[in-house]
């Protein structure tokens, strides 16, 4: 969400940037909003000078009741009768225009960074930085659900009886390798001096609209019925939440977070569910970063964070890829956002496991998240970015630690989490 008053002396900024994000049906929005703006100014000073007014005249019915000139101590009452009308019917279109212009400025999307390439949709996003050497080993590697199923680890049928498509049970040592990566994830984040926290699943509507675009809700959100409740996404959405109309210390920034959550997503759109596989599901679980920091050091922290999934996938020895998300993948709130990608064998290809963004003082703005500095209050900058959301990420994991014989191997780090070094193939029944 953008300062009106950054709209109203950057006009053509604000347009520029509509352009690079291939948005051009919301140019009009701009000019709409500095109009709303006008009158909303306006309406407020004649408000305030109505009210000046009645002051000043209350006094002097007063003075004239007390010289005895009740006739026109009566004209003055009928006056500030006419003005009071007056003040009502003003405050009541100051309200219809406040709201109006809310709702226009809420459209807008968020100034994007220079470094930002523009391009129109996610086939025109950008590769950075590739780590580790991609391998594609010397026998087929099955569909990442054929995989778990030869591990005895996953049961869908069940599962679409229970729920539907875009749901799963995990079993066996599949379940436990699941939450293994979840544990260690934790005390990765932990050990990189972020606090741990469990956020509520749950969140208000005046949090969702201060934390996502209107077409983000739409396609992701679960509405829970008769109550002002939904269900999570992505514990940014409850993390950022946290401190919604607080003023924290400036020495208290930066605040790092790593909080633990399922995620409960919709999946409209383009891309759908899966019936097949886990990539694209209504539920699943993800460690998340968040952080609360100065704006002058929003990029130093957006750098921290994408460095450190990039570090917790090579510690568990998969390739991984950094992609810079164009203009027009961006989210309306979006500043920044560098995607991380997992290699898969079996596509030949990367995939994406995680996205960190910053979104400057958009968040903070919807919210009224503020820090109180030597000079004065202003607006934090706030970021986030996935360590890791299984199931997703058991496809890159699977995949690139498959072996001839079926079997997994387990990475060092991960196996005082698990509790073995293997998993082998399930034995067939007779």
């Amino acid at each position: 969400m953008l300062d009106i008053k950054f709209i109203r002396e950057n006009p053509e900024i604000v347009k520029e940037n509509i352009r690079k994000k291939f948005q051009d049906q919301k140019l009009d929005l701009v000019d709409k909003a500095i109009e709303l703006d006008v009158r909303f100014r306006a309406i407020k000073t004649e408000v305030e000078n109505l009210r000046s007014k009645r002051n000043a005249v209350s006094k002097q019915i007063g003075a004239l009741m007390a010289q005895g000139k009740k006739a026109e101590a009566e004209e003055v009452k009928k006056q500030i009768a006419l003005d009071a009308e007056k003040i009502t019917a003003l405050t009541e279109e100051e309200k219809t225009v406040e709201e109006e212009l809310t709702k226009t400025v809420m459209v807008l999307p968020n100034i994007i960074d220079d470094s930002v390439p523009v391009g129109k949709d996610d086939s025109e996003n950008v590769e950075r930085e590739r780590f580790g050497e991609p391998v594609v080993p010397d026998f087929e590697i099955p569909y990442h659900t054929e995989i778990m199923e030869n591990l005895a680890g996953i049961d869908l049928d069940s599962a679409r009886r229970v729920a539907g498509n875009g749901f799963y049970y995990l079993t066996g040592k599949i379940a436990i390798l699941h939450s293994s990566i979840l544990a260690y994830a934790r005390n990765f984040m932990v050990n990189r001096g972020f606090t741990y926290c469990i956020p509520p699943f749950m969140i208000r509507s005046n949090v969702v609209s201060g934390v996502m675009s209107f077409a983000e809700m739409e396609n992701m959100m679960y509405k829970i019925e008769g109550e002002d409740l939904y269900l999570i996404g992505t514990s940014e959405h409850s993390m950022i939440g946290k401190f919604i109309d607080q003023i924290v210390s400036e020495d208290e920034l930066p605040i790092t977070l790593t909080s633990y959550s399922p995620c409960f997503r919709k999946e409209k759109g383009a891309h759908g569910i899966e019936e097949r596989g886990v990539y694209r599901i209504h539920q699943f679980e993800k460690q998340e970063m968040i952080v609360l920091c100065k704006p002058e050091d929003s990029m130093y922290w957006f750098d921290q964070l994408w460095k450190n999934t990039v570090d917790f996938f090579r510690s568990l020895e998969i390739p991984v890829r950094t992609l810079e998300c164009c203009s027009g993948d961006l989210a309306d709130l979006k500043v920044k956002s560098l995607d991380v990608e997992a290699w898969s064998p079996r596509q030949k290809k990367y995939f994406e496991v995680g996205s960190c963004s910053t979104l400057g003082d958009a968040q903070a703005r919807r919210l009224r998240i503020r820090a109180k500095g030597k000079d004065g209050n202003y607006l934090v900058h706030t970021l986030n970015n996935t360590v890791v959301a299984p199931p997703r990420m058991l496809i890159a994991f699977l995949e690139n630690h498959l072996q001839a014989d079926g079997s997994i191997f387990i990475p060092e780090v991960l196996r005082p989490y698990c509790g073995f070094d293997k998993i082998e193939p399930a034995q067939k029944k007779k």
